[in-house]
Order: structure tokens, then sequence, then C-alpha cells
């Protein structure tokens, strides 16, 4: 499974006592590394609940990967840790096989990790995760905010669903739901669905349009993230209107009794990446990104303000 990741700068991967990858130079004139380490929050809970293991690693690397391409950068290279109490090696290979999956989807090589056995740590069948990713990219293209302007339009890119936040609520509203079912399927598993891994569909678009600014929606949903690639006296305006957010964010909204102010603070309600273009680069960006299988929306735009976001 780590083999069908690896990349041709990966010199040395498992086995050693530490990972070594090639940087690749030649592609750059200034290459700049960017990091970004995560992990998958109390959806593990769930995911140890059902004993479905296959795609929490996936979780692990989008959360990593879609931080280190908010910056523009291209993934390179990732690495995982794994804590468990008593090790259960076929648990490991199930989680380790989907981390394998992300890093081909993320397109960046699993070069090392490490499993710890902590029995004093951790009760039988539970274990952790997190994840760390190194990107690059051209110091004059990083993406970060600064060339954003009043007038710019924000594209929003439909997520897969809640991805890897808000989940200790999320688990709570499914423990006194009288009805844990969203359109007859049980709602542990649409909400166990995998984080939508952005990388292919990003970097291709920044081929076809100057991407501004690029905010990953996760803990903090759009209200706390996309105010993190604003400056000055910027202020974003969100037609709530211009997409649908889907039935496991409605049903969650109903069933848990959640405001809206309180589900666009928690969740990504359907939004896992926002970009920010120029107004005459919108249309071409929501076809590069449509083309790329993405569904996106022009959602809303960038005006003079305080660097809030208003919701109209």
């Amino acid at each position: 499974m780590v083999a069908r990741t690896m990349r041709k700068e990966v010199l040395a991967g498992l086995g050693g006592f530490g990972g070594l990858f090639e940087v690749p130079i030649d592609r750059f004139r200034e290459p700049v590394l960017v990091s970004g380490t995560d992990g998958v929050g109390t959806k593990l809970l769930l995911a140890q609940r059902l004993g479905k293991h296959d795609t929490i690693g996936i979780d692990l690397v989008a959360m990593c990967a879609n931080d280190v391409l908010a910056q523009g950068a291209e993934p390179l290279y990732f690495l995982d840790y794994f804590a468990c109490g008593k090790l259960d090696v076929d648990v490991a290979a199930t989680v380790i096989g989907g981390i394998a999956a992300g890093c081909r989807q993320a397109g960046a090589a699993l070069i090392g990790g490490e499993t710890a056995e902590m029995p004093d740590m951790y009760p039988a069948g539970e274990y952790d995760l997190a994840g760390f990713c190194v990107g690059i990219a051209e110091k004059s293209r990083l993406v970060d905010g600064s060339g954003i302007a009043a007038g710019d339009r924000l594209i929003g890119i439909a997520s897969s669903g809640p991805h890897s936040n808000g989940y200790s609520l999320i688990r709570k509203i499914i423990e006194v739901s009288e009805n844990p079912n969203i359109d007859g399927v049980p709602a542990e598993q649409i909400l166990l669905a995998p984080t939508r891994i952005y990388v292919s569909s990003i970097l291709e678009l920044m081929k076809v349009v100057t991407v501004k600014g690029i905010a990953h929606i996760t803990g903090g949903g759009i209200t706390e993230n996309l105010p993190r690639i604003l400056h000055g006296e910027l202020h974003a305006e969100i037609r709530i209107n211009s997409w649908r957010q889907g039935a496991a964010f409605d049903w969650l909204a109903v069933t848990g009794r959640v405001t809206a102010a309180e589900m666009r603070r928690t969740f990504n309600c359907g939004v896992g990446m926002i970009l920010a273009v120029a107004p005459d680069d919108a249309a071409a960006a929501l076809k590069a990104l449509k083309k790329a299988g993405e569904t996106a929306w022009e959602i809303g735009s960038v005006v003079s303000g305080a660097g809030e976001v208003r919701y109209v």
C-alpha cells in the first residue's frame, strides 16, 4: 500500500530512522516548504464504534494536505502517528491503507510514521491518529490573501459532509436522536464519509486563473476560517441561498436544534473550500472546477469592512 504512494523524489521510505525526500528544486526558482499537522478529532470514536477503519486515514491526510494546499503548495510527503493500547494488526493495516489511499489522492508519498503501543494510555480497541504533511510552492506564487481586494468573488467548493470537524456535537445529536437516519440511511454511516481532498482540482485551477486566497473550512466553519485570508479593511459577504448545504446538515440542524449561527460556526455547512478570485476570473474558475469533477458555486464577494463574515 505504501509503495503505491511513492514519488521519484523518495530516497528512503519506511524502515529507517528518518524518511528521505529529495526536494525537487529543478522545478522552482525560489522553493518554499509548507508544512501542516492535524488529526481527525472525535470522528475516530464514531469510526471505532462502527468498526469501520478503512476511510479514517483518508480524513487524516485530507486535513493536513488541504491545509498545505491553502497556501498554494503541492503536497510532497506525509508521515503518520498511530497510537493504541494494544496493537490489532488488522485494524492498523486497514487504517494505514486509508492513509495510503489519501496520499495517492493528494499526490504525496507516505515516507514514514510511528506506531506506538501504550497499554496504560488507551483502552482496548481504541486508537489515536495524527498526521504531518510537507508541501512545496514557488515563493512568488504563495497564496496568502495579500492580493485580495474589494470586489473579488468568493467561490465555494462542495464538501463531502462535515469532514472531520464538529464530531463531539454530532455524536451527541446521534445519541439523543429518536430517529438517527438521514433519508432512510443510518446517520452514522452518512456522517462517516471521508473528507474530500481538493489537491488535484485546485492545483489544476491555479494553472488557469490567479487564486488570490484559499480558506480551508474546518473547525470554526465559514464564520471563523474565511477571515483568516482577509487583510486590512476587508469584509466577506456570503449569500446564504447560493448553495445547498445537503441533507446531513439539514438533519443535524433540525435534530440537534442547532441555530443557523452555531451551524456556520461549527460545521462547513456543505462548503469545504472557499477561493477568492478576481471578478473577471470567476466564470473561468467555476468552469475549471466543474471540469475537475468538483461542485462549486459563486457564494459571495469581498467588500470593504472589518475582516468579518456577513451572511446576506
